[in-house]
């Protein structure tokens, strides 16, 4: 063969397996580099949803109230939502001997964020009645003697005091109610007070008017 065809075979040749090379790699699989999966995130949220959730439901377990007045450990108390007055009294340590607790309603419910304010009993030298003079109320029935009804309308917070089974307490509530809706029209208006109770109110019926 002549020299001149030999290397044209030779450049065929280089070709030919130049091309077989680049076919061979070219058809190979390849390996992808996945990224890594960070499995913490999510736990991460579930686990801080988890805690708001029992955050919540623990700030709504409980009621946070103030217990003021004539009580042992006077202050702020946190109880059990559903807690009632009586509860709250417990918790500050109960009242004082000797204090007045018939304007508390023991059985109420508890409101996060109220105060309960627990009154002390009846001075024991009240001012008596201008109108009344030196005599003290009747033993017998219990009103002053030649003064008549008490006038709710009127009463200052003393006279009001003094009526039997009232106390400083009662008679706030009674001042605070005259205040807020004007004089009294009718004595049945008491009923409306907190602390008047059935047994109450018929006690101070023949004693006051409007």
């Amino acid at each position: 063969m002549e020299p001149r065809t030999v290397v044209a075979l030779a450049g065929v040749l280089v070709v030919v397996v130049a091309f077989a090379v680049h076919h061979f790699w070219a058809g190979r699989p390849r390996t992808v580099q996945v990224p890594a999966v960070v499995r913490g995130g999510a736990p991460v949220v579930a686990r801080a949803a988890g805690a708001s959730e029992g955050t919540a439901a623990r700030a709504t377990a409980t009621v946070v109230v103030d217990v003021a007045g004539r009580v042992r450990r006077p202050g702020v108390a946190r109880l059990p939502a559903g807690s009632r007055v009586v509860d709250a009294l417990k918790a500050a340590g109960g009242a004082v001997p000797g204090t007045d607790t018939g304007a508390l309603n023991l059985a109420r419910l508890l409101v996060d964020g109220e105060q309960i304010r627990v009154g002390g009993p009846a001075p024991p030298d009240a001012p008596p009645d201008p109108a009344v003079g030196p005599a003290g109320p009747s033993a017998a029935t219990g009103s002053v003697p030649g003064a008549g009804p008490v006038s709710l309308s009127t009463a200052t917070l003393e006279q009001l005091d003094a009526l039997p089974g009232v106390g400083p307490v009662l008679a706030r509530h009674i001042l605070d109610y005259r205040t807020q809706h004007g004089p009294f029209t009718s004595v049945t208006q008491l009923r409306r007070i907190p602390g008047v109770g059935d047994r109450r109110y018929k006690t101070l019926e023949p004693l006051v008017r409007p």
